[in-house]
């Protein structure tokens, strides 16, 4: 069994994250992994939240279960781009995927291409 050092009560999450993340390589690789998906969680939840959605009434416009909506805004589950596009057509939007690439060649500045599905 591994050990783990002991945490104060009061210690704010972030405080924690940061102590594992010096502590564990594993859980540093782990956290990096997931770091795209709790950006998409993030932006879902406050899309949800400025339009005083629940995670019901979300599920029901993108027709999906509650339960699905919840893994999606942990950050611990990789959003597919047809879930992606239901959320943005939900809120009468377009999802917007691009790439950004850094200066190559005769580019001085780095290229960020945009297309709107």
């Amino acid at each position: 069994m591994s050990q783990r050092s002991v945490r104060l009560i009061g210690t704010s999450v972030a405080a924690d994250q940061r102590l594992r993340r010096a502590e564990s390589a594993r859980y540093r690789r782990e956290a990096e992994r997931i770091a795209p998906h709790e950006a998409f969680a993030r932006a879902i939840i406050r899309l949800r939240m400025d339009h005083q959605l629940t995670q019901a009434d979300l599920a029901r416009r993108v027709k999906t279960t509650g339960s699905a909506i919840a893994r999606l805004e942990s950050g611990r589950h990789r959003p597919n781009v047809d879930t992606l596009q239901r959320i943005a057509r939900a809120y009468g939007g377009r999802l917007v995927v691009g790439f950004e690439l850094p200066a190559a060649g005769r580019a001085r500045r780095r290229t960020r291409e945009l297309v709107a599905l």
